[in-house]
Parts: structure tokens; C-alpha cells; sequence
């Protein structure tokens, strides 16, 4: 691997932990777990799977964080986290194929962006989200994170509609200041449906997003490979719900 594992502090439950992935064979843990859930369960058409794995050139200068159960050790949530001077270094931001990132880039302070989160089918239900969450959280206190960004997926829907839909709710809730706007490369098909015509509640990850205090940065692009609008969240640290964030903070010690 091109990236050093940092000493995250291994947040170890009765059920589940979290940790980096230390070594070429956990980071294949994840790439095995990515592609069953995308490539199998959610039948995206993966650029460069291998044997079973969802892999591409980003993975050498990512950090992997993975979360395990506690009694097998099989890996059931992964994310990757990409820092700003590694993709500085390395030519870019993974969300830079999906978005002109306008401002993003040159925010002041230090950037993470995470991407390619997933959690095994049996496991969404459970407490595998909030402890890899408080992973994430652990990671950015280790580095002195300023700012995380990432995508959040929703279901595009027939003619693209749903994904408008949900982008009618973030603009009532959580837009961006216009100065960090990005404009997606694939813009929505339905993405100029009337807020008093359509709207749609928010899943479950871009509601966490939006509690934390994440806002989305524009209109969300088209992924027709993996069937998903892709909006971009950005976070400023500074800017966290502290009563949520506790709250989920805390949901780890419990599991």
C-alpha cells in the first residue's frame, strides 16, 4: 500500500469494532465487501472489478476504515478516507469525475473526503452505520479535520424523478452557501421539477448528513452505472450539531 495506517484508536464493542485496515489483505476485505454490495446486491456495472473485488487506482493513497463483527472478525462496513494534501499530490478528489468542484478544493484548512461507504444487507438495520460513523469522527479528531465532504447516493427513480425529489427537500433544508456550489458533469433529468410539485423525505445517510450540520453543495449528478444521483455534502467542522453529534458519538459504546 502507497498510504501509512495512522494509529486510530480501535473502538472495540460487544458486537462490533472499528479499525484502519492495516495491510493489502484488509483493504481486500473491503474491496470484497464493495463489490457484493454494489456489483452483486445493487448490480452496478463496476469499471475495473477483479475477481470479485471493486477496485481502482484511488485505493493505494486511501485510508480504509472497516467495521467488524466482534466474534468472527468478518468485515460487514467499510469507507474509504481520501485527504486533501493526498489528493492535492495525487491530481485530485474521486468526486472531481462526478462534479467541477469549484471552491472545495481551495477551502482554507484541511480537507477529508470520504467515499465508496457501504454495509452488508443484514447489517443496515443494526448499529454497523453509527460505528463506523464514530470511526470517521475518530479519524478526523486524529488528523484535525476542518472539513469532510463526500457523496451521498438516492435511487434515481423513472425518469430520474425520485432523486429530484429528495433534492427539492435539501434545498428547503440544507443547501450551501452559493459560494460553495459544484455543478454536476451529468446533471439530473427531472432535476428542474417544481418544489411544489414533487418532494421526498431524505434516507437515512443524507439525514445524518444533514443533523451533523453537512449541507449539500448543488444539484446532484447522474451515476447511470450505479442507477444513483449523486449529491455532494460538505461539512464544516466548525459548524457540527453538538447535540447530535454527541449522541452519535456515544451510540458506539453501547454495541
Amino acid at each position: 500500500m502507497g498510504v501509512n495506517v495512522s494509529a486510530l484508536p480501535v473502538r472495540r464493542g460487544e458486537r462490533l469494532y472499528v479499525e484502519l485496515a492495516a495491510g493489502p489483505q484488509a483493504v481486500r476485505q473491503a474491496q470484497a465487501l464493495r463489490y457484493r454490495v454494489f456489483g452483486e446486491e445493487l448490480g452496478a456495472r463496476l469499471k475495473d472489478p477483479q475477481a470479485g473485488l471493486d477496485a481502482d487506482e484511488l485505493d493505494a493513497h486511501c485510508h480504509h476504515l472497516l467495521v467488524r463483527e466482534t466474534r468472527t472478525d468478518r468485515v460487514v462496513g467499510c469507507t474509504r478516507l481520501l485527504k486533501g494534501e493526498t489528493a492535492r499530490r495525487i491530481g485530485g478528489f474521486y468526486s472531481a469525475h462526478e462534479f467541477d468542484l469549484g471552491a472545495i478544493p481551495a477551502l482554507p484548512g484541511k480537507l477529508l473526503e470520504v467515499g465508496r461507504t457501504c454495509i452488508s444487507a443484514e447489517c443496515r438495520k443494526g448499529a454497523a452505520i453509527a460505528v463506523l460513523w464514530s470511526g470517521i469522527a475518530g479519524y478526523i479528531e486524529l488528523h484535525d479535520i476542518d472539513y469532510l465532504f463526500g457523496c451521498a447516493s438516492v435511487p434515481l427513480g423513472e425518469g430520474d424523478l425520485h432523486a429530484a425529489a429528495v433534492m427539492n427537500r435539501l434545498r428547503r433544508q440544507a443547501m450551501a452557501a452559493p459560494a460553495l456550489r459544484v455543478t454536476p458533469k451529468a446533471p439530473l433529468l427531472g432535476a428542474d421539477v417544481r418544489e411544489d410539485v414533487l418532494d421526498a423525505p431524505l434516507p437515512p445517510l443524507l439525514k445524518a448528513y444533514v443533523r451533523l450540520g453537512a449541507r449539500a453543495c448543488g444539484e446532484a449528478c447522474r451515476d447511470p452505472d450505479f442507477g444513483v444521483g449523486d449529491i455532494l455534502m460538505l461539512l464544516d467542522l466548525g459548524d457540527l450539531n453538538p447535540t447530535y453529534a454527541r449522541h452519535f458519538l456515544e451510540r458506539v459504546s453501547e454495541h
